[in-house]
């Protein structure tokens, strides 16, 4: 199982996920899970999100996941990818979708340098709560 966002540092998990997948003749499942952006009016107060706001979310994630696995559309020949889109806290959502998985594959926050070393707090989370092996990939030096 792999985490995405759509960040650099997830797609270098989610290649390195996918050539794991293939060694193995596993199954890969792609997880994209989001959260409504935070809207403050005038200063004021929150605003609720519509139905038909989060429609858009969803829809949004469900691009962003597509346009991941289409940028490695070579490379998933003979790789059975199952997408997952999630409406919720990223480090849940993964944790739970991670139950029963061989591994859940991260990327790292991908600043490069020392703080590149740093997990970032979604990783973070994972790492010290997970109920299977956690794989963080660093970015390409």
């Amino acid at each position: 199982m792999v985490g995405v966002d759509g960040s650099e540092g997830s797609l270098h998990a989610l290649r390195w996920a996918v050539e794991e997948a293939r060694v193995r003749g596993a199954r890969l499942r792609a997880v994209f899970a989001w959260e409504p952006p935070v809207q403050v009016i005038g200063g004021y107060g929150w605003m609720v999100p519509t139905a038909s706001m989060l429609a858009e979310y969803e829809r949004l994630a469900r691009e962003r996941l597509d346009e991941a696995l289409a940028s490695l559309a070579a490379g998933l020949e003979g790789v059975e990818v199952e997408r997952t889109v999630v409406h919720g806290a990223p480090a849940q959502v993964l944790l739970d979708a991670a139950q029963g998985a061989a591994a859940l594959v991260l990327g790292t926050r991908g600043h490069g340098g020392f703080v590149g070393l740093l997990l970032g707090s979604v990783g973070q989370q994972c790492s010290h709560h997970a109920s299977c092996p956690v794989v963080i990939v660093p970015p390409d030096r």
